[in-house]
């Protein structure tokens, strides 16, 4: 019952909020950062040795070379094939190849971001820290990286300057610009370009804003569920309050696999909606090319 109680936090925040480690400020290391280095570091050792599994083998092999070795990377392989095949190509077509190293990477970067989440690397922490160290907030990895607005801001503005230099380099400076008239009557330039101008901008701010906010919001409902066992024992004691306890933890236990399927959809909404946004700036340089010359606009997907 002690180690149930010590994970049930008083305020169900204390999952969610970034604490500081040492320095301060900008210069601060902090629980975030920690997990953001070890997603990094598990995203890239994951994909180094899911490549090596997928690689074509020897000719001896016969027609096995072309199989990759392994479920986990056979997963990622028809992952990564869907998302190149079926998500981005219809969207970028002849620029596929281009982009789809970035949204690979910001795909399963977000997943695992999201996904260590779930694992109780905090709560386990914290156990550790109140039996042995005598603190039950120590604790120097863990929580959820993507539920900090600083780093799906930092995620989205990378996104943000991609898409830029995409459109400039696609359209050029001039086809950069008029995509802000969107395709209007010079006469509507006052009322279009401002909007475009701030869709410009908005469009990454909902992509920080939407990843954030539900992680955010699943983690606390999960914490606030595991505090109602808290209460429970502490109020009722251990038979009055068992009930409580049992329904706090199935309930706790549902939301865990609905939290297992949000991780995934939500890298999968991030890294689409780059791509959508990379694309409609292309989509609009070869839209221009084609009315220039009098045929009908052919989407990008169609090359």
């Amino acid at each position: 019952m002690e180690s149930l109680l010590l994970l049930a936090a008083d305020n169900p925040l204390d999952h969610v909020v970034d604490v500081e480690l040492f320095g301060s400020g900008l210069w601060a290391f902090t629980l975030h950062t920690g997990t953001l280095i070890l997603a990094a570091v598990i995203t890239v050792w994951v994909m180094m040795s899911a490549a090596r599994s997928i690689a074509t083998g020897p000719e001896s092999q016969g027609v096995d070379r072309y199989l990759a070795r392994g479920k986990l990377a056979q997963m990622i392989e028809v992952t990564c094939l869907y998302i190149r095949d079926e998500v981005v190509r219809p969207l970028l077509g002849e620029n596929t190849d281009k982009f789809i190293p970035y949204l690979w990477t910001l795909f399963f970067f977000i997943l695992i971001n999201n996904l260590l989440g779930l694992v109780p690397l905090l709560d386990v922490q914290h156990l550790f820290g109140a039996l042995v160290l005598g603190d039950a907030h120590w604790a120097i990895v863990g929580g959820t990286a993507t539920g900090n607005i600083a780093i799906t801001a930092g995620l989205a503005i990378i996104a943000f300057i991609i898409i830029q230099v995409n459109g400039l380099r696609s359209c050029g400076i001039k086809g950069w610009a008029t995509h802000f008239l969107g395709g209007a009557p010079l006469m509507l330039a006052p009322i279009m370009i401002p909007v475009e101008i701030m869709g410009t901008f908005i469009k990454p701010f909902a992509l920080a804003v939407r990843l954030f906010a539900n992680m955010v919001a699943g983690h606390t409902l999960l914490a606030t569920l595991l505090m109602f066992t808290k209460m429970g024992l502490e109020g009722l004691g251990v038979f009055g309050g068992a009930p409580i306890t049992i329904a706090a933890v199935i309930a706790a236990f549902a939301l865990t696999f609905l939290e297992l399927l949000v991780a995934f959809i939500q890298a999968f909404v991030f890294m689409f909606l780059t791509a959508v946004f990379i694309a409609q700036l292309t989509t609009h340089h070869h839209d221009d090319s084609h009315e220039e010359h009098g045929a009908e606009p052919v989407p990008v997907g169609a090359h």
